[in-house]
């Protein structure tokens, strides 16, 4: 299972401080995901800098309607994929 996420703030350049319950924290860079789709949001009105946490969902969230999943983050933040991570995660608990 994937640590909850406790902190989130927008930065400059679509990179978000990420701050996770298990003391993982970094920055993980999404402009890849700028100007596309319904990511185009983010420059209306300085949105990208008014992320918040979704405490519901516990998504990284911009508005009802946009938001990223937490645990793609914490993945992007290890530098790992979710099959990496699985593996490892299966270690741990043998």
């Amino acid at each position: 299972m994937f640590p909850k996420l406790i902190d989130v703030q927008g930065l400059d350049n679509y990179r978000l401080a990420l701050k996770y319950e298990d003391g993982t924290q970094g920055i993980a860079d999404v402009s890849n995901l700028a100007h596309k789709g319904i990511f185009e949001e983010w420059d209306r009105n300085n949105l990208f800098k008014k992320v918040y946490l979704d405490k519901e969902s516990n998504a990284v969230a911009w508005n009802e309607d946009l938001d990223i999943c937490p645990d793609s983050l914490y993945l992007k933040l290890l530098g790992i994929s979710f099959q990496d991570w699985k593996q490892k995660e299966q270690y741990a608990t043998n």
